[in-house]
């Protein structure tokens, strides 16, 4: 009779919760005004930013070739990615409650996840665009077509999104025990992992799988384009074409570190080493800061984007004719 009341108690503490509290920024309660002006202003500079380049690079006709194509979704995913969780974390912040419900948490991690493995996938490829141009110049058009890029793009949008559906799924079939607590900032796997109180050995093997596809995949891919360009710029005889060849990577090279180093951090590991504690900071890096700096770091390092700029933007007139 004990054993069947215990079992009863735990099959109805397996429930499906109707929302979870989250409660990443639990412990900097006296600093949230403060925390919401910096997230504030985060979110406008990458809206800002994003926006930007997606306006350049559809008014400036120097700017409509593939790399820019793969730059301009680079920026919907970036505006996408960030619109998913930072207006509920300023929400949270402005009103003090932290819960969201269950069916929101989970359409928030289905988005999250389309949009950080879109990104992923887009990177490897505008790695290929660099490798075609600077290794293949001649033969760049033809390669690099309209078709190509624009397949390419669709296919990067359509792994994620079928990489977040599998994840959402098998996360809605999760039991979980207790107070829904996430210590995170939003829904993601390994906060949901970490509290759920079921069996979640499906889930890390889909994890496993899905980081060698969507993460060692586009990173190998990433490395020997590289390889193969750093060959090819150690070859040119003019330090200025060699200087050209890097500065046309350097952009995208920079972002690629920042974005790897971060999901590498958080989903290409064993689930034993999570510690939530120190995974916010990295999620904060990759969810809010990355997404600023993208824009930032191919404006300042592109003189085509800085080009366009000037166009749009022209300086004002030094004196005023009278």
């Amino acid at each position: 009779l004990r054993e069947r009341l215990i079992s009863k108690l735990a099959m109805e503490n397996q429930t499906t919760p109707t929302e979870f509290i989250l409660s990443g920024f639990s412990k900097l309660r006296g600093s949230r005004f403060l925390l919401l002006g910096v997230i504030s202003i985060i979110y406008i500079f990458t809206l800002l930013g994003n926006m930007l380049i997606l306006l350049l690079s559809l008014v400036d006709p120097y700017l409509r070739t593939p790399m820019y194509l793969f730059l301009r979704n680079l920026s919907l995913l970036d505006i996408f990615q960030t619109t998913t969780t930072i207006p509920q974390m300023l929400q949270h912040l402005l009103s003090g409650r932290s819960s969201i419900s269950y069916g929101s948490c989970m359409a928030q991690l289905y988005f999250f996840l389309l949009f950080v493995g879109a990104e992923g996938i887009l990177l490897a490829t505008m790695a290929y665009d660099r490798y075609v141009a600077i290794c293949n110049p001649l033969l760049y058009t033809v390669l690099m077509s309209t078709k190509l890029c624009s397949t390419l793009v669709a296919a990067s949008w359509l792994i994620g999104s079928f990489n977040a559906a599998v994840h959402t799924v098998l996360t809605i079939r999760l039991s979980f025990c207790g107070v829904n607590r996430l210590r995170y900032f939003y829904c993601d796997i390994p906060p949901l992992l970490a509290l759920s109180c079921g069996d979640v050995s499906l889930n890390v093997i889909v994890t496993v799988v899905s980081s060698l596809f969507l993460g060692w995949g586009p990173s190998l891919c990433i490395i020997l384009s590289y390889v193969h360009i750093v060959f090819r710029i150690l070859k040119m005889q003019s330090s200025q074409g060699r200087r050209k060849a890097f500065s046309t990577c350097a952009s995208h090279l920079t972002v690629v570190l920042l974005y790897y180093g971060s999901c590498i951090f958080t989903y290409i590991r064993p689930i034993s080493s999570y510690s939530l504690d120190k995974d916010r900071l990295i999620s904060l890096l990759y969810s809010l800061v990355t997404p600023m700096l993208n824009p930032i770091i191919y404006t300042l390092r592109n003189k085509d984007v800085k080009g366009a700029m000037k166009k749009v933007c022209p300086d004002p007139p030094s004196s005023l004719p009278l």
